[in-house]
């Protein structure tokens, strides 16, 4: 035992000497429970991918992980505090004696509430899950861009290392280990003049770095982001999607497709548009996350959990998903029409999660893009000047285009519009067939009554429609729809499953 480790041992008898203290060991830390407080404590050891063997360098860690964690949850994160040895031989923490170790101070909060424990207990709400990718972007926006090249260039390392991994005491086939690694391999020779150009443009940042659910806590009934990697900036300088992609798969990992599938739709939402041109990144990025989750998970196979079936299960749902994720099914295009209050939006949002590929589709609403094109937010209302034909036509126009640059990146898009007019359904159709995917077009109806009470019911929706507006509506000349007709007067659940049925049978 070293003397540094010797020493801890001896801090760590003295941190637990009195009732109540809860200790919890990692490879790289233990850490003290005590009521409302939690001490982290850097442990005195040397991996390839960290070095804590020296007072100072455990010294320096603890700076960082304030540096890099307080502005992302202030909430828990204090400040770096001396653990002293006193005249008379005693340890204390933040005393005035001969510093011999330091800790990150920490307010405790509780471990129930990561999202890892509370995805057992069922689907997250709508609201939770944007406010997730709320918090995502808000952490990327004030993330600072760094050199591109390092994080591009190490992609293929990152590849074999996690090949090299999962071959770890022949727990999964090898040739599906080489399936993995082949395809991973061929989509990052496709994406990566994408990468490069998304670097050149700041979108390779100093990210959190390690976005898995149980990094993420509720407190006070918000997402709060923490243990961001501090050990290593190269680990955590990445593209942001690649960043946003650790949630996204762990959220499909823990059968929380919807909220995945709304997770990515409200960070495309409130982040550049630019994001939409990357999501040919997504299925790498996805699945690269899935195989080191997978790897950690095989690496807690060690004595006294050598044969412990639930960890390999683990190992082994990550690595499926990774397999799965890395050869994606091609995309096709839905488009949802209807005059106001037949439930467009909350039919595309219902059926987003499980239009391939993983996590659904992009849901495009004409509403949301009118708003951005004047500049105003999602719930402001404008005014009747807003909805001339010609501002609709670029309304329109501006939703082909944005459901153009998601197809092109191999993702599926869901477009949400009344489509009253039949060159607005003709140019989707002729979009299809340009981008060569399959169109499943979706014209809802429902009678005046349901209708108006239904815009009636809204609060806080982009949409300006009036019950006035939906009596008007109905003198509307559609002409041949030539889209499924699909009676939406039911309720929320029959709609989805006619219109399910609609796209299965391709009509």
């Amino acid at each position: 035992m070293t003397d540094d480790s010797a020493t801890q041992e001896r801090i760590f008898a003295a941190l637990t000497a009195h009732a109540g203290v809860r200790r919890i060991d990692t490879h790289a830390a233990s850490v003290f429970l005590d009521g409302a407080r939690a001490l982290k404590v850097k442990r005195a050891v040397r991996f390839p991918f960290l070095d804590y063997s020296t007072l100072d360098m455990r010294k320096a860690a603890c700076e960082e992980e304030i540096r890099i964690n307080r502005p992302l949850a202030p909430q828990i994160y204090h400040r770096v505090v001396a653990i002293t040895e006193e005249p008379d031989g005693s340890v204390k923490v933040d005393g005035r004696g001969r510093p011999i170790e330091y800790a990150v101070d920490m307010s405790r909060f509780d471990e129930s509430q990561t999202l890892d424990h509370l995805a057992k207990a069922g689907p997250f709400a709508a609201n939770l899950a944007s406010a997730i990718a709320d918090a995502i972007a808000a952490s990327h926006a004030v993330a600072i861009p760094v050199n591109r090249e390092a994080w591009v260039s190490s992609i293929p390392a990152l590849i074999d290392g996690n090949s090299n991994g999962l071959r770890n005491g022949s727990h999964f086939p090898a040739a599906e280990i080489e399936q993995l690694a082949q395809a991973s391999h061929e989509t990052f020779l496709c994406v990566r003049v994408l990468l490069d150009e998304r670097g050149r443009r700041g979108l390779v940042r100093r990210c959190h770095g390690d976005l898995h659910l149980a990094n993420i806590v509720l407190i006070d009934q918000q997402p709060v982001l923490f243990d961001a990697i501090e050990f290593d900036a190269r680990m955590a300088t990445v593209d942001v999607l690649y960043d946003l992609a650790f949630t996204l798969m762990d959220l499909l990992r823990h059968d929380q497709p919807m909220a995945a599938n709304i997770v990515l739709n409200q960070y495309l939402a409130v982040t550049p548009l630019e994001n939409l041109d990357a999501l040919g990144a997504l299925p790498l990025f996805m699945s690269l996350r899935a195989a080191i989750r997978a790897q950690v998970a095989l690496a807690r196979l060690k004595p006294p959990h050598s044969d412990d079936a639930g960890i390999l299960d683990e190992a082994r749902s990550y690595f499926d998903l990774a397999r799965a994720l890395i050869r994606p099914p091609a995309p096709r295009l839905i488009a949802v029409g209807g005059l106001s209050g037949t439930g467009k939006t909350v039919l595309a949002r219902a059926l987003a999660p499980a239009v391939a590929p993983q996590p659904g589709a992009v849901v495009l609403r004409s509403d949301a893009i009118r708003k951005q094109m004047s500049g105003v937010r999602d719930t402001d209302r404008l005014p009747p000047s807003a909805y001339t034909p010609e501002l609709a036509e670029r309304v329109y126009q501006a939703l082909a285009q944005r459901a153009r640059r998601v197809l092109a990146q191999g993702h599926s898009a869901i477009v949400d519009g009344v489509f009253a007019r039949d060159f607005e359904r003709d140019a989707f159709a002729a979009l299809a067939r340009e981008c060569n995917v399959p169109l499943a077009g979706l014209f809802l109806v429902a009678d005046l009554a349901t209708r108006q009470a239904r815009i009636g019911g809204r609060r806080g929706d982009a949409s300006d429609a009036t019950q006035e507006v939906a009596a008007l509506q109905e003198h509307y000349n559609i002409g041949h729809i030539g889209w499924a007709t699909i009676d939406a007067s039911g309720t929320q659940e029959q709609t989805l499953q006619s219109c399910r049925d609609a796209i299965a049978e391709g009509r």
